[in-house]
């Protein structure tokens, strides 16, 4: 099993598919790297190389008891592409993972990335605050925390309801969408789940959006119930100068793994990879 090993010694697993231009793709929370197999398979078939990590804390990566904070993320992904010399690549990320990738490019810059996407993603700022009053109330995120700390394997098959829309009528979400979601969600340590809820909700990632300066495909759904279209990728796709939103009407947070969401996004990935 493949595996880098951070500059502060925590191994994150990772899985490298196909040859050709670079994918890397970020996953979300509580996910890992699994949950982008689909889009992985459809970039390799397609003359890319697919890469995609388990966060640390997530999956089969190292579990340590620090490091669930936007910095520690970007500068484990930067040493991950730095490991496999990765360079033009196209960075893809979901939910969380749209945090990470705008960290990196902040911390790091572009001279490795020649693309970027954020799929449902938290940037600039999820908690709401006077000024962001489209935001997530703190009082759900606190609620998030007591969820997994109380209960977690129910409160993760409860989550699931929301994250893919199955609670909306005429939804094509199956059960293997829910049981994947909790599956990898049991696979993510205690402490990585609570201390990301901090991380995601309240890292405000304005001024990383700012140093964007790569093509950037937004993609979001506008009945996403856990990052909030016009808290995050409407304000994105106004930050990040050279950036194209697509509003899938209806989409859930889920939409790379939703049957119907799931092909249409496949499709504009590799349009927008291919461009």
């Amino acid at each position: 099993m493949p595996y880098v090993t951070t500059r502060d010694g925590v191994d994150v697993y990772y899985e490298d598919w196909g040859e050709g231009r670079p994918v890397v793709f970020v996953h979300g929370w509580p996910l890992n790297g699994d949950a982008w197999q689909d889009q992985m398979k459809v970039v390799a078939d397609n003359g890319f190389r697919g890469i995609a990590h388990d966060r640390r804390g997530h999956g089969r990566s190292g579990r340590p008891w620090t490091g669930y904070d936007f910095d520690t993320f970007a500068d484990d992904l930067n040493d991950l592409l730095t490991h496999l010399d990765v360079r033009d690549a196209a960075l893809v990320a979901h939910s969380m993972g749209g945090g990470e990738l705008a960290r990196y490019i902040g911390r790091h810059g572009t001279g490795r990335v020649g693309r970027a996407v954020l799929l449902s993603a938290v940037p600039p700022i999820m908690v709401r605050s006077e000024s962001n009053p489209e935001g997530v109330p703190e009082d759900v995120l606190t609620g998030i925390k007591d969820g997994i700390i109380a209960e977690r394997s129910q409160f993760w098959k409860d989550t699931a309801e929301g994250f893919f829309g199955a609670n909306r009528p005429g939804n094509k979400v199956t059960q293997g969408n829910r049981d994947a979601f909790w599956f990898m969600a049991m696979h993510q340590c205690v402490e990585a789940g609570v201390r990301c809820v901090d991380a995601f909700g309240y890292t405000d990632f304005t001024d990383d959006l700012r140093r964007f300066d790569v093509p950037t495909l937004i993609v979001h759904g506008d009945d996403d119930q856990v990052v909030p279209i016009d808290a995050t990728a409407r304000k994105s796709a106004r930050i990040i100068p050279d950036a194209t939103l697509k509003v899938y009407e209806g989409g859930s947070h889920g939409i790379a793994l939703v049957p119907g969401d799931k092909e249409r996004f496949n499709r504009d990935l590799l349009e927008f990879l291919k461009a």
